[in-house]
């Protein structure tokens, strides 16, 4: 990475314009993500996080699903927009499946009975770090991604598809490639009243 860390978290957006055109290696975004994993914080340091790169024919496969399942509920009326907004996804060069270990949850959750109810809040957001520190850092590298959420649709197809442990709960889906249409200028809605501080 060339940018510091503020730099980069500015400079981070959704890009729905990507294409398939070679950014860097699969070597390179597979330790992108495995890096990511590692490194990014848990509670207890669960590390209940768990992610599958999807490349080339694997991430078409995984939209070619999410395009059907979405057949069965959206009117065919209404399907056109629907499919040309999967196909955006579809273009880009790969996908990254973020999911949660609830096994690993549920067993802090006995070790630690006081905070029980809190585990499954914790591994959410430990989950939305480890999306920020991989979309920044495929960023960095020159892609363009977005987050998307169609898990209740898909979950129980791509774990049959891909061989997923049953107890991996799915998080968000983040299609990334190379950008080909800029995104729109950032909007901002932070008021005076967002943030305290005191001395």
């Amino acid at each position: 990475m060339t940018k510091n860390f503020q730099d980069a978290i500015k400079a981070r957006r959704s890009y729905y314009g990507i294409s398939k055109e070679k950014v860097t290696s699969d070597e390179r975004i597979e330790e992108i993500v495995r890096e990511s994993v590692k490194y990014t914080p848990s509670a207890f340091n669960s590390q209940s996080a768990r992610a599958i790169l999807l490349l080339q024919g694997q991430h078409d496969s995984f939209w070619d699903i999410t395009m059907e399942a979405l057949r069965k509920v959206v009117p065919e009326a209404a399907f056109a927009n629907t499919e040309e907004k999967i196909n955006s996804f579809k273009n880009g060069y790969g996908t990254v499946l973020y999911f949660e270990d609830q096994i690993t949850v549920k067993s802090l959750q006995e070790q630690f009975a006081p905070y029980k109810d809190n585990f499954p809040v914790w591994s959410q957001q430990s989950s939305a770090m480890l999306q920020l520190v991989i979309w920044t850092a495929l960023e960095e590298e020159g892609f363009g991604a977005s987050l998307q959420h169609y898990t209740e649709l898909i979950e129980a197809e791509i774990k049959k598809e891909w061989n997923i442990p049953k107890d991996w709960k799915m998080i968000a889906q983040m299609p990334f490639g190379k950008p080909n249409v800029q995104p729109d200028e950032k909007q901002f809605n932070i008021q005076e009243e967002h943030i305290k501080v005191y001395k």
